[in-house]
């Protein structure tokens, strides 16, 4: 295999996490791997809601780090919720400046909304439901004009470089296929994004299914809470893939979650109704589709006309859907979200391999727990960017400037088959979904491995399988229920909350184990 060095830090990603770090790491030089044109294909810019930060003066850092320990089931890191909510408040006063148009009051203070679990309305927002695609276009058209960032745009990672334990670079392909080459550099930054799109129903753009966190796996690297994948209660029920997503904000204007019968199913289930946890709303509308009785969101009287203006990504997709939320219902289901699991990091970001840090939903910080607070991933995604970069600045030698990267031609290879891709979304969320058990997860751990097996020359598709293996091997090991993991065979919660810890072989000599028993 060809290596090309270069002394740039090179960051895998398109996302908020990738773009925010490498404006913190300027001016040193830094090469972003993007595997479309900058920004596209990122979760980042599909993110609804905003970035939830307690900016109101009646509002605190430490009630915001109780909300978030309290819809994490007990296994987020106090610490680092601590941490991370003491930090969130610059980072919105920072994205203000490089440009993201926050709404504001006529005083000049931002308009927040309140979604689930929060105590407080603190979610900071654009234009209802604009947040993720505001934030990234402000970034994008920063990094754009910072001399000291390369971007490889049609370029893909799918594999780490190691020497002597330590990570030294990355393999990468035209993301169309081509056989990969190496790139060498002082450091590397994984924010690719998390593991949604290995399911069937899922709010992700099509390129995030794992293939980050499972190039980490697979050079071994220590991955965290793998088993935890937040399903959103309302992505829009109207066989679109990825499905379009109602935001939750929707919920915090006093919007109802109802059946086809006309019943608000929620208060029956919950004291705060339509905003408990996510994982509890998220079953109780995967329990009303698998009775037949399709559940809804029902705006009209809480919004009216004003949805189309003031939630034009919401509105857009029921347009496209036939569907007219002023005078309707919106038919909603439970769809892979966010996966609160992903490579073990510690508080500046750094993974159990030297030389390797990762941010964003491919990491896991002990922030989210069992399940993620609303709109706590853009802000821990700013965290840790920031984190990360002087972390990567303090412990590398970075040269001041670094030449282009001129990459050769590529001769074609293979992608993964699209019949196996399909194949494996299929078992995860057949076996590994809103609700679990042994039998269903043994099968789905079967089914990766003949998915594995039909293509074992495909470093995107391992990178996959790798992921879908971490998680279903953990949920297997998690004989409980607690928080977004459900177990129908082990309904209750332990008494001792324990985060997982897990590697690649671990989950692989599990998955070999059954083998026998399938």
């Amino acid at each position: 295999m060809q290596v090309i060095p270069t002394g740039r830090v090179i960051i895998v990603g398109a996302g908020l996490g990738a773009l925010y770090a490498a404006l913190k790491l300027a001016p040193r030089p830094v090469l972003m791997i993007s595997p479309e044109a900058l920004g596209q294909g990122a979760s980042s810019a599909w993110a609804q809601g905003g970035v939830a930060a307690a900016m109101d003066p009646a509002d605190s850092p430490a009630a915001h780090a109780h909300d978030t320990l309290r819809a994490g089931a007990g296994t987020v890191d106090a610490g680092v919720a601590d941490l991370v909510t003491q930090e969130a408040r610059q980072h919105i006063l920072d994205l203000t400046r490089l440009g993201t148009p926050f709404d504001r009051k006529p005083d000049g203070s931002y308009v927040m909304s309140r979604e689930a679990a929060h105590g407080f309305a603190r979610v900071v927002r654009v234009r209802g439901d604009q947040a993720g695609a505001e934030i990234m276009r402000a970034l994008i058209a920063t990094v754009r004009e910072t001399a000291s960032v390369q971007v490889l745009e049609g370029m893909m990672a799918t594999g780490l470089r190691l020497c002597d334990g330590r990570v030294t670079g990355i393999e990468v392909t035209r993301a169309d296929g081509s056989r990969p080459i190496a790139i060498e550099g002082p450091a590397v930054l994984l924010a690719g994004g998390g593991s949604g799109g290995l399911y069937a129903v899922t709010t992700n753009p099509p390129r995030i299914r794992g293939q980050v966190i499972g190039m980490a796996a697979r050079a071994g690297a220590v991955i965290a809470d793998a088993e935890f994948v937040q399903f959103h209660p309302t992505a829009i029920d109207c066989g679109e893939d990825p499905a379009p997503l109602a935001t939750e904000a929707l919920r915090g204007e006093g919007a109802h979650l109802v059946n086809r019968l006309g019943e608000r199913f929620m208060q029956a289930v919950h004291p705060d109704a339509e905003l408990a946890p996510r994982d509890i709303v998220a079953r109780a509308v995967y329990s009303q589709s698998r009775a037949g009785l399709r559940p809804a969101l029902d705006t009209r009287a809480c919004l009216g006309e004003r949805i189309l203006s003031e939630f034009p990504a919401v509105a857009g997709a029921c347009a496209r859907a036939g569907i007219d939320p002023t005078r309707a219902q919106i038919p909603v289901a439970a769809a892979a979200h966010y996966h609160m699991g992903g490579v073990s990091v510690d508080a500046d970001g750094c993974a159990s391999l030297a030389g390797l840090w990762v941010c964003g939903e491919a990491s896991s910080t002990g922030l989210h727990g069992a399940n993620r607070l609303a709109s706590n991933g853009l802000l821990e995604a700013l965290v840790y960017a920031r984190r990360a970069a002087l972390s990567i600045e303090a412990a590398s030698d970075l040269p001041e400037e670094a030449a282009p990267l001129v990459l050769p031609e590529l001769a074609p290879a293979a992608v993964p088959d699209p019949a196996l891709v399909a194949r494996l979304r299929r078992a995860m969320t057949e076996g590994a979904g809103v609700v679990r058990d042994a039998d269903g997860l043994s099968r789905c751990l079967h089914e990766i491995a003949q998915v594995e097996a039909a293509q074992p020359d495909c470093p995107a598709l391992l990178n996959m399988t790798a992921t879908a293996t971490l998680i279903a091997g953990a949920a297997l090991m998690r004989r409980e229920s607690r928080g977004a993991h459900c177990r129908s065979d082990f309904p209750e919660t332990l008494p001792q909350a324990q985060r997982s810890f897990l590697t690649l072989t671990d989950a692989l000599a599990l998955r070999e184990r059954l083998k026998e028993t399938i």
